[in-house]
């Protein structure tokens, strides 16, 4: 442990990529997400819509998994899950949430936090209806965030599931599976620099606005 904390301490890295101005972003920042997505898209970042999902449980205490981005909307950002895991009951217990995307090769992140509220039926089954078959059917399979006895469990699941839903068969969505939609009142572009002394660049939504602000690294 001694070792690895040394090696932990040693590493280093000067970022030096990119800069980040505020007369560079646009006034929206929902505008300049969709900037720098494109460019992650473009530098071919692995996983570009991979977030880090933090909730708070009935007991205080944060948690926090990566979930995968898979919707922009006005409203903002949207993500699926099975509406009887952990995450699920820590939202609706506390309906507030951040999230952070991380994109290494570009040596930025973005920062999200705001109110949570679950999507439609409309938006669920739209979603669900262009998933992959065995996508599909593991939503019908995961007892998410339950313990279960081990992987033949799953997997067992899953084989009866091919034969309940034939593979070219429209497969129903779960009334327990769905999405979730984290409307921002906070967004924040971070954009690594030389020396630590990163650029940092606020959205707040004060009064129905947004407005800009930079932040000390």
């Amino acid at each position: 442990m001694k070792d690895l904390s040394a090696t932990l301490a040693a590493l280093r890295e000067d970022y030096a990529s990119h800069t980040l101005d505020e007369s560079d972003t646009a006034a929206d920042p929902l505008e300049q997400f969709n900037r720098w997505f494109g460019e992650s898209l473009a530098a071919q970042v692995s996983e570009p819509n991979a977030m880090t999902l933090a909730t708070v449980q009935s007991s205080g205490r944060p948690a926090a998994r990566v979930v995968l981005l898979k919707g922009l909307s006005s409203r903002g950002f949207e993500f699926f899950t099975n509406y009887e895991s952990a995450k699920s009951g820590e939202l609706a217990g506390m309906p507030f949430a951040a999230a952070v995307l991380n994109w290494l090769p570009l040596q930025r992140q973005i920062r999200l936090e705001g109110r949570i509220e679950r999507l439609g039926e409309a938006a669920n089954d739209a979603y669900f209806a262009q998933r992959p078959y065995l996508s599909q059917l593991g939503a019908w399979a995961s007892p998410q965030s339950k313990e279960v006895p081990g992987r033949q469990y799953l997997e067992e699941r899953m084989e009866a599931l091919r034969f309940r839903f034939p593979e070219g068969q429209s497969v129903p969505r779960p009334e327990h599976w769905g999405g979730f939609v984290l409307i921002p009142d906070k967004i924040e572009f971070w954009q690594g620099r030389r020396s630590r002394l990163h650029d940092r660049i606020c959205y707040l939504l004060d009064g129905g606005s947004w407005r800009k602000v930079r932040l000390a690294p």
